[in-house]
């Protein structure tokens, strides 16, 4: 490369001359010429060296290289003339400029003309069968995109042609392949081209729109793959590699939500974390983004020894030695090994994510999710008070709200035990946070759709007007530090989780997504409510007066004023009655919670329209007890 610059160099000023003087130059510029011809050329390559001309990968030369190739020749130029004029021996000024402009010429064509060689070398421009692919987004996601599929080895893709809902870029054409119309002339496009695939690549683009694209193209055939979202791709440009299919997720994707980063380091960087059911679906997600704030030491606590297990090997592999993690087995009913835990790691911050949370199992288990969640939670929240740990969070749910089963009315008074201990403590703050389904979860729709999908179905759906909220695993994580952060006097915190889904069309979709038509190839079934099911669940009751938080997707419900001893006997007398029968445990959660029913009064109510009792309505009931 440099002594093809130096050539170019030469060639132009040779150039220059025999153009401006006829093919007859003048004797006193030819001996110029040969004196300073030297150190016009050497000038001209120390520049370039200096704006890493020849320190660049070529191959993959943009703008950004062709604007260096213009500032280095541009500069060069201005020290020669410069140069000469010190000397007092110099050609004419129109010489200087003339082959400056040349020199760009010639250095930029250069390089570029290495690119397009390579590109000819490395394609498979000539290879038939390629897959006809069909690019949705004319950004420069795109645009990075369909110039990998042209240039990349081996890749049997071929960019057909662009659609985009900006009228300003119909017609236009990037890298060759033309923008051929908007999203909705996707149908007729893919059977007008004869598309086989189609790249979904708008990684900004909004959730509303997003689903309504991607269900379009699931109506279709073809092989549907969509490039990560923004954030995966602040490191760098869109990549073939990051390519990945379509599923539900993407469908059901919220608003990025942008995280306060310097509040949650505030109070968990050189913290002592401790995160109950640490090896769950939340709970190890928890420890996950956990470990990106550098706690002092991150101490898991489950009663799985496996899951734990793969998350600790899973830790370690990504920080090595600079995270400080322990996991420790053991069960949040054992009271006595949960105060040695915290006597031993003395935790800063607690996250309470330990439960059972099946509804249909917890129904036929009532004495076992009493044990769990209940005691559970109160050993867990004392012992966090002892050891004078400054900020305990629970992991509650919108089963709590108006709960109508076993599951929802143990962490409904799992939330009031976050009340009772934050006015008894004068050491942690106590808040609990609430959501609904996330995607992906241990018992969640998805892993049971993909096994039932797995033996050629059917697909299970209890009611084909049920609705469920949802959010993705991360994105409940993040929220749930963020509301961390946000603790002050016992507040229940809710996520936004937008709007409900519809279960059966979630369904459909999620079939189609899988290559399969609903009801022709993979066969849907309605298998009715499960025992406590509601047809929607609410988060939020009548009473819960919504109040905005400081940040984005979270919402804070005000809770009534309530009495501690009242909430204390009511806990003691539950804890002492976790020995006792099944029914015993119903009759008196059909007494202390408000919307539950045993399971014979439960066939009178629809469970669907279920009346609000405010919780201050609740204590003259307790007392009365």
């Amino acid at each position: 490369m440099i002594l093809l610059d130096a050539a170019c160099v030469l060639a132009a000023y040779l150039a220059t001359l025999a153009f401006r003087f006829g093919g007859i130059v003048p004797g006193s510029y030819w001996n110029t010429f040969e004196h300073s011809i030297l150190y016009i050329i050497l000038i001209y390559l120390v520049v370039n060296a200096l704006f890493r001309l020849y320190s660049t990968l070529w191959e993959h030369a943009s703008i950004e290289e062709l604007l260096y190739v213009i500032g280095a020749s541009i500069l060069s130029t201005v020290l020669c003339y410069t140069l000469a004029a010190i000397r007092m021996d110099r050609m004419p000024r129109s010489i200087y400029i003339a082959a400056g402009l040349i020199i760009i010429l010639l250095h930029g064509g250069v390089r570029l003309s290495y690119r397009v060689f390579r590109r000819l070398l490395k394609s498979n421009i000539f290879t038939q069968n390629k897959i006809p692919v069909l690019v949705i987004g004319a950004g420069d996601a795109g645009a990075d995109i369909i110039r990998q599929m042209q240039e990349a080895p081996g890749v049997a893709l071929s960019p057909v042609c662009i659609v985009d809902d900006d009228a300003k870029k119909q017609g236009v054409r990037i890298h060759g392949v033309r923008v051929a119309g908007t999203t909705q002339d996707i149908p007729q496009i893919v059977k007008r081209y004869e598309i086989r695939q189609i790249i979904y690549a708008i990684p900004s683009s909004d959730r509303v729109a997003k689903r309504r694209i991607l269900e379009m193209c699931t109506a279709t055939d073809c092989d549907l793959k969509i490039i990560p979202t923004v954030e995966t791709l602040l490191a760098g440009k869109s990549d073939l590699r990051q390519l990945r299919d379509v599923d539900v997720g993407d469908l059901l994707e919220r608003p990025v939500v942008k995280l306060d980063m310097k509040a949650i380091c505030g109070y968990l960087e050189g913290s002592t974390v401790l995160v109950t059911g640490g090896g769950g679906s939340i709970g190890s997600e928890l420890c996950r983004q956990i470990a990106k704030f550098h706690p002092k030491k991150l101490v898991v606590f489950d009663i799985y020894e496996n899951n734990a297990y793969e998350l600790y090997v899973d830790l370690k592999r990504i920080y090595g030695d600079e995270l400080d993690m322990e996991v420790v087995i053991g069960s949040v009913r054992d009271i006595s090994r949960v105060d040695e835990v915290f006597g031993c790691y003395k935790p800063d911050v607690v996250f309470h994510a330990a439960a059972h949370k099946h509804v249909p199992l917890m129904e036929g288990s009532p004495v076992e999710a009493v044990k769990n969640n209940v005691n559970g939670t109160f050993n867990i929240a004392k012992a966090a008070d002892m050891a004078g740990a400054k900020r305990f969070v629970l992991i509650s749910t919108d089963k709590a709200v108006n709960p109508t089963n076993i599951m929802g009315a143990t962490k409904y008074l799992c939330e009031l035990i976050v009340q009772y201990m934050n006015q008894t403590s004068n050491n942690t703050k106590y808040v609990a946070v609430r959501f609904g389904n996330v995607l992906g979860s241990n018992g969640s729709v998805i892993p049971l759709f993909r096994r039932q999908l797995a033996v050629g179905g059917p697909v299970t759906v209890t009611h084909k007007d049920i609705k469920r909220y949802f959010m993705t695993i991360p994105e409940a994580a993040q929220l749930v530090l963020q509301a961390g952060s946000m603790a002050k006097q016992g507040e229940i915190f809710l996520l936004d989780m937008g709007d409900p889904v519809n279960i059966d069309e979630f369904a459909r979709t999620f079939i189609r997504l899988s290559g399969y038509e609903p009801d022709v190839d993979i066969k849907i079934v309605y298998t009715g409510l499960r025992p406590g099911e509601k047809m929607l669940e609410e988060l939020l009751q009548e009473d819960e007066v919504q109040g905005e938080s400081d940040f984005p997707g979270i919402l804070v419900g005000k809770t009534h004023p309530v009495r501690a001893a009242e909430i204390k006997n009511r806990i003691d007398y539950l804890r002492r009655m976790a020995e006792k029968d099944p029914d015993h445990i119903r009759r008196y959660m059909a007494e202390v919670v408000p919307t539950y029913c045993t399971p014979t009064e439960s066939e009178k109510v629809h469970t669907e329209n279920v009346t609000t009792v405010a919780l201050g309505e609740l204590l003259p009931v307790q007392a009365r007890i």
